[in-house]
């Protein structure tokens, strides 16, 4: 792609029309995404809806015994996503599909039909004696065919191409062929919870349970890339290299079967992750799919407009604004860049921003959008999981650090705008103030959501109403939502969470290797040694080891690992539960924009035309105080709501706004005009000092920052007498 970091800005002419928000509630399909029309769409519209219906139900009508629910989510999960997405982004034209990979299509077909067949006749012959004869071949044969029909379909996946606008029947048998695992181990569960993971599982257990394993890595392929499966790959090969391996990494090592038996447990791939995929998720997804479906996203992007779009660097100041409103519905990094920047990022370059900033500036908002309450993102939920902490606690704790995160990268914006002299947008450009408080109501199911979460209503509970706030609400729009709507926002609800599906079950492979050979506990040891000496460099080594295992993965994945590895450690040096998970879930979030695999960051250069390293080197500076924030989780707790002392957390919240502010001035380097060398270093000591969140440190910082910036001001005013 060309880059576009240097060329001359856009201007808009006099009397350009007002700009046009309807395209962030566009969910933009990705590369290797099927189309489908006619009867393969119908097909798949209904099998997504009745996909989501089934949580939905399970979740507030009639509970479901909780392996058996997680199962299915998986598997049908894997249906749909293998239904929906290619093995790679090559098409075939309309109609010219070959026979003969018609025919291997039907071949695969028909294999994975007869895997579907004989667990089918596994069931039935404990009730019905005929099946006996049939069960004892299906015994026997079964491992074997499903292994041959893993093979086969996943080469013709790889080697044939289908039509976009077509359902292809080689994913179909993958997809069928994950049903039958599911179901193999449903209909043997009370076996399989006391043989899986021991050296009692049998060979057809190791082939039916690699069989599901294989399938979650190649669907997570298809929907993150390959970087998650690498990872993955290497924590599985871990979990057989052992014995060969020196120091904290020596284990004794699995067999294929105790291996892939076990991670087939609530202590892999039906752990903590799923269950967080298979309730809040899921419900949470639905939310922000029925806010789409009512237009509720434009509208937040409107009113970001209508109240900063006319302040310098206006679009850059929206971006901020909007990710942070679209974050609280929506919870991914690159989500929100894609939702939000195809809007915001054009209207930056328009107004004087280089196409690198502007898509730094959008990446580094939009990560942040995980780290806003009330619905932080899918890490939030699994903390809440790990550690027991009510998910009403957690996102009260996260308040502070997320305003100070949205104010450092507000003062980045409105610091270079300045210094640029950069212009906002014209008011006959921007959506009337005036007309969009008069739809205030499009903000109650956000407002029912806290409230009802406040008012001590479950979360699954809260996140119900919620959704059905959002349908009533739309009914005072011209957006209404009647049962075509809704059956609509279902379908496109599986449609936004089969990617979560596939990455935490891919995370809950990790998770039980790490509970496997117990390299966690062993991390813990040698994060304890490294305190004995210092706690700040088990901290610092804590944060490298974070947003190492945390880049080129999603958010999710990113702190499911971290939690399972570094939160442990942090715990038994003496760091509080809530303040040990909230440190690695913030670097797992800033992953996606920490160089040089910063997820977030290169879906922003995508749309600004500009180099993806450069972009997310930018997006690590406009996200700087993000990683010195959870430093003050263990220095200052206050930071977290932490204790009763409200004078103490009002005092860090204030000194810390400001010590944020002059961090940007020092790495912008304007502070009421240009910043040296040596004022750049004293901005940064005072702004770190005040962040610090001591008295004393804010007494300094304090008496450094009157300094700074009333020799700025001195300088400023003897400029303007020259």
């Amino acid at each position: 792609m060309m880059n576009n970091d240097n060329k001359s800005t856009e201007t808009l002419a006099p009397g350009s029309p007002p700009l046009d928000s309807s395209s962030v509630d566009e969910i933009k399909p990705a590369g290797n995404e099927r189309l489908p029309v006619g009867i393969s769409a119908f097909c798949l519209f209904l099998i997504c809806v009745v996909y989501i219906s089934f949580h939905l139900y399970a979740l507030n009508i009639q509970p479901i015994e909780t392996w058996t629910f997680r199962i299915v989510h998986i598997s049908v999960g894997l249906l749909v996503g293998f239904l929906l997405l290619g093995a790679s982004n090559r098409f075939d034209e309309p109609k010219h599909t070959s026979t003969w990979v018609r025919g291997i299509g039907a071949i695969c077909l028909v294999l994975s039909l007869c895997v579907a067949a004989m667990v089918a006749v596994l069931w039935l012959s404990p009730h019905y004696p005929t099946f006996l004869n049939a069960a004892e071949l299906a015994q026997n044969f079964l491992g074997g065919i499903a292994a041959s029909t893993l093979v086969i379909s996943l080469l013709a996946s790889y080697t044939c191409v289908g039509e976009r606008g077509r359902l292809s029947i080689i994913d179909a048998s993958l997809g069928i062929l994950a049903l039958a695992a599911g179901a193999y181990i449903v209909l043997s569960l009370e076996r399989w919870r006391m043989v899986a993971g021991t050296p009692f599982a049998g060979e057809l257990d190791f082939y039916m349970s690699a069989v599901g394993i294989i399938l979650i890595l190649e669907l997570t392929r298809r929907v993150a890339g390959l970087a998650l499966v690498a990872i993955t790959g290497v924590f599985m090969l871990y979990a057989f290299i052992g014995p060969w391996l020196p120091g904290i990494f020596e284990h004794s090592g699995y067999s294929p079967g105790r291996f892939f038996t076990y991670i087939y447990t609530d202590n892999g791939v039906l752990g903590p992750t799923i269950a967080v995929s298979s309730t809040y998720i899921v419900l949470f997804i639905t939310f922000a799919a029925f806010l789409q479906k009512s237009h509720v996203g434009e509208y937040f992007v409107n009113f970001a407009f209508s109240v900063a779009g006319r302040s310098k660097g206006g679009p850059a100041k929206v971006a901020v604004f909007a990710s942070g409103l679209m974050g609280m519905i929506n919870g991914t990094s690159a989500g929100n860049v894609v939702s939000t920047g195809s809007l915001t990022i054009p209207l930056m370059r328009r107004v004087g921003y280089e196409a690198r900033s502007a898509g730094s500036i959008e990446a580094a908002a939009s990560t942040g959008g995980q780290i806003a309450p009330p619905i932080m993102g899918a890490g939030a939920f699994i903390m809440a999981e790990v550690t027991g902490i009510p998910y009403t606690d957690i996102a009260v704790a996260a308040i502070i650090p997320a305003v100070l995160y949205f104010l450092s990268i507000y003062f980045m914006v409105d610091l270079e705008a300045e210094r640029k002299g950069m212009r906002g947008l014209r008011s006959e450009e921007l959506p009337k103030l005036r007309s969009l408080l008069k739809q205030a109501y499009l903000f109650f199911p956000v407002i029912i959501l806290i409230a009802t979460l406040f008012m001590g209503y479950s979360v699954i509970r809260a996140g119900t109403l919620a959704l059905i706030a959002a349908a009533v609400v739309s009914w005072l729009t011209p957006h209404w939502m009647g049962p075509r709507a809704i059956l609509s926002a279902l379908a496109l609800s599986a449609r936004m969470v089969i990617p979560l599906v596939a990455v935490c079950a891919c995370a809950g492979i990790v998770v039980g290797v790490i509970a496997m050979t117990g390299v966690g506990a062993r991390f813990a040891s040698l994060l304890l040694g490294i305190a004995d000496n210092s706690q700040f460099l088990a901290l610092l080594f804590a944060m490298l080891i974070s947003i190492l295992l945390g880049m080129g993965m999603p958010t999710t994945a990113a702190y499911a690992v971290a939690a399972s590895v570094i939160a442990p450690g942090l715990q038994d040096i003496g760091i509080p539960p809530l303040v040990a998970h909230f440190f690695v879930f913030y670097y797992a979030v800033i992953s996606a924009i920490t160089p040089p695999v910063a997820l977030a960051s290169y879906a922003a250069a995508a749309i600004a035309g500009s180099d993806p390293l450069k972009t997310s080197i930018t997006s690590f500076k406009f996200g700087l105080a993000a990683f010195v924030v959870p430093f003050l989780f263990y220095y200052s707790p206050a930071i977290l709501m932490q204790g009763d002392d409200w004078l103490q957390i009002a005092r860090i919240l204030i000194t810390g706004s400001f010590g944020i502010y002059l961090l940007a001035a020092s790495v912008q380097a304007w502070c009421f005009g240009p910043l040296n060398l040596m004022m750049r270093g004293a901005a940064l000591a005072a702004g770190l000092a005040m962040m610090a969140g001591g008295v004393a440190t804010d007494l300094v910082g304090i008496a450094v920052a009157v300094i700074v910036i009333g020799s700025q001001l001195k300088l400023r005013r003897h400029n303007a007498t020259i």
